[in-house]
């Protein structure tokens, strides 16, 4: 027998099949017990009929003036005559005997007490120095239907007992498991993100320790995690500055130098150290999108932000490339403009560092909060899109940048459950590349803007 995968299914069977074998097993020695008691109950009758009669039949014989002549009594109504009875002489004639006795049914007279024969229990009895003999007799089936009776008395209970106790124990360990179904609800109700320990108060004693040593695990990824998050956002700061001093120390090397190669080898370290900047900057804003808090109590305009990432951007090094569409309306979300500023920037930066650069990058903020970006390109295969937004990843070998830009983008998305929609070639074209994301509007909830906060 394969028992079934739940904990709840496998109680109620169990304690199902338990509680019959107990209800069977207390009807059959309550039967056997039962069956002794009748037995002593019938012998008992048998033994008092025959000595109440036989006094009757002495006076009756005695008082005969025929002797030898049996004499038969007949019967007042009909009715079931579970007790016959003769009376015989020392010689064994039969003097008396009940209307429906069947004298086939008793053997010779050989003493008082009880006999048993294979149909019939019998009680002898004699008086008058044994001249005057009454056996009595029981049919064996009488005793059998009457216990036949009792057990099916027993055993008819179990198909109304045995069903409602079945409803009953379903009830009762669903009602006993609804703690330990609301602990796992609580948990399966988690974002990738929460770490935080599952409220178990309620959670049974023999399953608590279960809940203890999950609680335990999550503090311990979380302090994992935390101790990632910090390592590299530190380790990124901390870069910063020598970066920048290292740059400038470049920079005046090649404005000292007259050696061409030197001044050559020294613009390779300064890009080298601009990519190096550039790589501990998107550490940074990665460590802020998994662990800073993304959703403010607080709305604030996104087109504002949109327009002073793509001018920041456009004035850096890409002037006119990029064709920025915002809606005449407020776009209001309670999303962290430094947090939407970093996801805008990421963006737009790929699109630029992976787009035709015949072709301008066109960012869409739409009135109900979609931030589209798109560029014109080759279109890259399904499988290549499902992995762009892994960390250090990149469209091909030799593209340019960290190979995290689509990751941080990542990130922020899984915070605001919103998803990362990435399209190749973008729809309405035969080309190029498409992201989009839906933002957070104004009316969120506060539940989800503290599960998105810093824990």
């Amino acid at each position: 027998m394969r028992w079934p995968a739940s904990l709840q299914a496998r109680l109620g069977l169990f304690l199902g099949i338990l509680l019959t074998v107990l209800w069977i097993a207390a009807a059959s020695v309550t039967a056997l017990i039962l069956r002794g008691e009748m037995d002593e109950v019938f012998d008992s009758a048998l033994q008092e009929t025959a000595q109440r009669l036989l006094p009757l039949a002495v006076v009756d014989v005695v008082g005969r003036e025929d002797d030898g002549v049996t004499q038969r009594l007949g019967a007042i109504r009909e009715h079931d005559e579970f007790f016959t009875y003769i009376v015989r002489d020392a010689a064994g004639r039969i003097l008396l005997q009940s209307h429906e006795a069947d004298v086939a049914v008793f053997p010779e007279y050989d003493g008082p007490g009880f006999r048993h024969t294979a149909t019939h229990r019998l009680y002898n009895e004699d008086a008058l120095q044994g001249t005057v003999r009454i056996t009595v007799a029981e049919p064996l089936e009488h005793r059998a239907s009457v216990a036949r009776e009792i057990q099916m008395g027993l055993g008819l209970p179990l198909l109304i007992v045995v069903p409602l106790a079945l409803l009953s124990i379903v009830f009762a360990v669903k009602a006993s498991l609804a703690p330990l179904r609301r602990f796992g609800e609580r948990l399966d109700a988690r974002s990738a993100r929460d770490l935080s320990p599952v409220p178990d108060g309620d959670i049974p004693s023999e399953i608590a320790p279960v809940a203890a040593t999950l609680n335990r695990l999550l503090d311990r990824l979380k302090a994992a995690f935390d101790a990632e998050r910090s390592f590299a956002a530190n380790a990124a700061h901390e870069l910063r500055t020598p970066l920048a001093g290292a740059i400038a120390q470049v920079q005046r090397l090649q404005s000292e130098t007259g050696d061409t190669a030197a001044r050559a080898r020294a613009a390779e370290i300064e890009a080298t150290l601009k990519r190096l900047t550039r790589l501990s900057e998107r550490l940074m804003q990665l460590a802020r999108a998994e662990g800073g808090q993304l959703r403010l109590d607080r709305c604030s305009d996104l087109r504002i932000v949109a327009r002073l990432v793509v001018d920041d951007v456009a004035r850096n090094g890409s002037p006119g490339r990029i064709a920025l569409t915002l809606p005449e309306a407020p776009v209001m979300s309670d999303l962290d403009p430094d947090a939407f500023g970093i996801l805008c920037r990421n963006l737009v930066e790929n699109a630029l560092r992976h787009g035709s650069d015949a072709a301008p990058v066109d960012v869409t903020l739409t009135r109900d909060g979609q931030l589209i970006v798109a560029n014109d390109g080759p279109v890259l295969p399904p499988e290549t899109l499902d992995r762009l937004t892994a960390r250090f990843e990149r469209a091909g070998a030799s593209a340019d940048g960290s190979g995290l830009g689509l990751a941080i983008v990542a990130a922020i998305a899984d915070r605001i459950e919103s998803p990362l929609v990435l399209r190749s070639p973008r729809p309405g074209a035969a080309s190029g590349f498409q992201a989009s994301i839906k933002l957070p509007g104004d009316n969120s909830s506060a539940s989800s803007r503290s599960s998105l906060s810093t824990r």
